[in-house]
């Protein structure tokens, strides 16, 4: 095995030679996002690559990111270090299935949580993150909406707006295991932590929530808030950055076993080897990408609130 330092000092000498930038989302092991030029949520990383003037992304996370950012930024090279990194709730829906469920309701606009592929964006009229999803869906003339593919968020959505929400029978495994019991049994042993929980979660547990927030807003909630501790009801790579930038706080998890083991397959071996080889190359076809990337754009646009 290769000494760290010397991982981490050959990643920063090869960045600067391909002029590469690294992107790694919250949830990513710790020193893989130490080890970023960037670290956020989908919204928040899909916005640095359209901003970047790298010739290469490397893209620490699962295979639908490296994909939106293959759709919005075609001319520059997109590397995902770990060919297996997919992300289990996307694969819950395919075109067939969604076809299907846009001809039972032909007045609807499909909104797509960024959480799925490169096809399924492209067959949707607008995207969403967790941060922008309740602006998203508002922002849409047509009065019913169908949203894929999680319906743990859907069903939070549907909470705020008059719209018609059909939402599609899919989740996130990491968030979609916490159960109220589990929120009852950290609270009672952080009595003073206040509950903060991302929307993917169960309805039964966002109701114990004192914040439904997405993952950036989850950061800047805790940073401005005068509470000393927090239970962070969302994946527990959160924590790291959570502890790094509030050192006087404390941060507590839900469970331990709140993992996703997607994303922690990225490691920094596998950063260098990214670079080194310049694997994996994650490419869209371009008619898909140009359907897509209007999705992408119209979410883009929207105003963030969260």
């Amino acid at each position: 095995m290769q000494d760290m330092k010397e991982i981490i000092e050959r990643i920063n000498n090869l960045k600067m030679e391909l002029n590469a930038v690294i992107l790694a989302h919250n949830y990513q092991r710790p020193e893989v996002q130490d080890i970023a030029d960037f670290t956020g949520d989908s919204l928040g990383l899909s916005q640095q690559v359209v901003n970047s003037d790298a010739d290469v992304i490397v893209f620490c996370g699962v295979d639908f990111m490296a994909e939106s950012a293959a759709i919005l930024s075609p001319e520059k090279t997109v590397l995902l270090p770990e060919k297996d990194a997919g992300c289990p709730m996307a694969e819950m829906v395919d075109v067939i299935s969604l076809d299907d469920e846009k001809k039972k309701h032909p007045d609807a606009a499909v909104v797509c949580y960024v959480n799925s592929s490169a096809l399924i964006k492209a067959q949707s009229d607008i995207c969403c993150t967790s941060a922008n999803a309740i602006d998203v869906v508002n922002s849409l003339e047509e009065d019913e909406v169908i949203f894929v593919p999680d319906k743990n968020l859907g069903n939070y959505v549907a909470g705020f707006t008059d719209k018609k929400i059909y939402a599609w029978n899919g989740f996130c495994p990491t968030h979609h295991q916490m159960r109220a019991h589990d929120v009852i049994k950290a609270k009672e042993e952080h009595p003073d932590a206040l509950f903060l929980a991302h929307p993917e979660c169960r309805t039964e547990v966002l109701e114990l929530a004192d914040e439904v927030l997405s993952t950036t807003a989850i950061l800047k909630y805790a940073k401005k808030s005068e509470a000393k501790e927090f239970i962070i009801g969302t994946e527990n790579g959160l924590l790291h950055r959570l502890r790094k930038e509030n050192p006087e706080k404390k941060f507590y998890y839900v469970s331990e076993f709140t993992i996703c083991t997607n994303m922690k397959i990225t490691t920094l071996e596998s950063v260098l080897d990214a670079l080194e080889n310049m694997q994996y190359v994650i490419t869209v076809p371009e008619d898909i990408r140009l359907k897509a990337k209007k999705a992408l754009d119209r979410m883009l646009a929207v105003k963030r609130t969260m």
